[in-house]
């Protein structure tokens, strides 16, 4: 599920003439058997909507009073959010023959065309209230309370996301709360103001509508998120945007050092733009440093799965988890260990609304058996990264709606991805040139096309311990062969490399050496351009020696990654 809560109006959405029907008292607890929460939110005193609805007990949530009283009908416990009204503005209203005059907890209430009066005894005063109107009603709160806010608070006790709720409403002072819900309807009645700032319209009015609604949503709950919602900006194609769904599964892919990373990373900063809780897995330290997000673990000690459940409880915190610590061996126990947690809390919050799994051959691999056991049915919002496509777990795969292919083997990344699902491939496929990516959503019938990605403003520093300390993959490691591949010593980072370097013959070194095997492993998987550039210096002099280029070369890695820190001058 995505949307994992209804807040409704009360008067002219969920009940004519005050009452709700039995259709849709029914239709209400067919919702909350789903999972989901209720919520209403209504401009009546508690007492009064007490009277005429006894099936309030239905609700998670009251917020009534327009904002100003959350109500918790489980343990009858009541809170305001906001002051009780001033005993001098209630004084002077009667005094100005103002009634009906309704006053509760916070709210002051009257009707038209007393707004007159309210508005001048206001003034008068000099208090900071705001008078809301609501089909005849006029409304007297304090300054920046309405049911918005009212959501808002009633969301930070069920620890949801105001993303993940459909509101529904019918009139004026339902606009706030309509607005800040991840998707807005309006009952076939409402104003056609309200109609018109709506996501979605019912054609049923009032209770109808609602039971019209509630049906939708137990049942295309991820197809009005798909359609409705729009997600997350990916970048330009034609002089239009281009959005990724919130309910997708995006598969990255590409060469070393394209940029996949550098994407994920704009994708972040538009997610935490829009309030969107992401969660990233970052088995190599790719992601050190992000903007917006907490870090957990580091190169000596790996994230524990209680840390992070506690820290995603928090609908606005991001999380970085970090798995430098882990062997490549240990990642995909860790990260089995992690996720059925992590699906708990996304199958009662919808959240982290995202998440990033870098790296994801090694996390989710293909020759793991127990991998269809590990994952959910979908990965709603869920980005996998990886150089190899065609190691990550089939099962894995197979959930990916939108394809991401970067590079100048993106062609092959998706005839890649249709061999290992049995899909068949598209026929014309463009190379995506510069700054495109290439897109392809392979169930919607539509070809590949490329896109201008959106860049991140951010730059990202790069974790050296990754590469000094940390165990890149096969693919990723360096391979001392010599010239008849005599050897296949495997340096799996930089310290095993210098020290394979120091006690490899010279006919070996040199072989690598003239092949610019050097240069080229620090550039496309150590991902370092200066030390690339300084090791070609080295590799195109053809006057120095085998000891003499070697030490230049091992002098350059030593410096940036594997040298001990300079002491502070006192």
């Amino acid at each position: 599920m995505y949307f994992m809560a209804l807040a409704t109006d009360y008067d002219g959405t969920l009940a004519h003439d005050g009452l709700v029907t039995a259709s849709t008292v029914s239709a209400l607890e067919k919702l909350k058997k789903s999972g989901r929460k209720l919520i209403l939110v209504t401009g009546r005193e508690l007492p009064d909507l007490k009277e005429v609805f006894p099936e309030i007990g239905l609700f998670d949530k009251v917020v009534a009073e327009n904002g100003a009283l959350i109500y918790t009908p489980a343990s009858e416990e009541e809170r305001t959010i906001c002051p009780s009204p001033s005993t001098d503005l209630v004084d002077r209203l009667k005094k100005r023959g103002v009634k009906p005059l309704s006053v509760g907890r916070s709210i002051v209430a009257t009707w038209e065309p007393h707004q007159a009066t309210v508005l001048d005894v206001i003034k008068n005063l000099g208090l900071e209230l705001e008078i809301i109107f609501n089909k005849g009603a006029v409304m007297i709160l304090p300054s920046g309370i309405n049911k918005a806010t009212g959501l808002a608070a009633a969301l930070q006790d069920l620890r949801l996301s105001p993303h993940n709720v459909v509101g529904v409403g019918d009139a004026e002072n339902d606009h706030a709360f309509l607005k800040a819900s991840g998707c807005s309807v309006a009952v076939a009645n409402a104003l056609p103001a309200v109609k018109d700032t709506a996501d979605l319209v019912t054609k049923g009015t009032r209770g109808k509508g609602v039971e019209e609604l509630i049906r939708k949503l137990v049942k295309l709950d991820h197809l009005i998120a798909r359609k409705r919602l729009r997600g997350i900006l990916l970048g330009t194609a034609r002089g239009k945007k281009v959005h990724l769904s919130p309910v997708e599964t995006v598969l990255i892919a590409g060469s070393s050092g394209i940029g996949k990373s550098t994407l994920a990373t704009a994708l972040t900063e538009r997610l935490m733009e829009q309030g969107l809780q992401f969660c990233i897995f970052d088995p190599e330290g790719d992601y050190d440093g992000l903007q917006g997000a907490v870090p957990l673990g580091d190169g000596s000690s790996a994230p524990s799965k209680d840390q992070l459940l506690e820290l995603i409880e928090k609908p606005d915190t991001n999380v970085v988890v970090k798995g430098l610590a882990l062997k490549v061996d240990e990642r995909p126990d860790f990260f089995a260990e992690l996720l059925p947690g992590l699906g708990s809390a996304r199958y009662r919050t919808a959240r982290p609304h995202w998440l990033i799994i870098d790296e994801a051959h090694h996390l989710l691999p293909k020759r793991r058996e127990d991998t269809r056991a590990v994952l959910s049915l979908e990965l709603p919002g869920t980005v996998l990264i990886t150089v190899h496509p065609e190691a990550i777990s089939t099962d894995a795969l197979r959930l990916v709606t939108a394809v991401i292919a970067l590079g100048p083997k993106a062609k092959g990344v998706i005839k890649t991805f249709c061999k290992e699902t049995g899909l068949d491939a598209p026929k014309s496929i463009p190379a995506p040139k510069g700054d495109r990516v290439l897109l392809w959503r392979p169930h919607d019938g539509k070809k590949p096309f490329t896109v201008k990605a959106v860049e991140p403003s951010q730059s990202l520093k790069r974790h050296s311990r990754k590469y000094a300390e940390g165990e890149l993959d096969e693919a990723g490691s360096f391979y001392f062969t010599g010239p008849k591949k005599a050897m296949n010593l495997r340096a799996h980072n930089l310290i095993i490399f210098a020290q394979m370097a120091e006690g490899i013959d010279d006919k070996t070194w040199m072989h690598h050496l003239r092949a610019g095997d050097y240069s080229k492993w620090f550039r496309q998987q150590i991902r370092d351009k200066e030390l690339a550039r300084e090791t070609a210096e080295a590799e195109k002099d053809e006057a120095l020696s085998a000891e003499e280029s070697r030490k230049r070369v091992l002098d350059a890695v030593r410096r940036r990654y594997t040298a001990p820190a300079t002491a502070p001058e006192n």
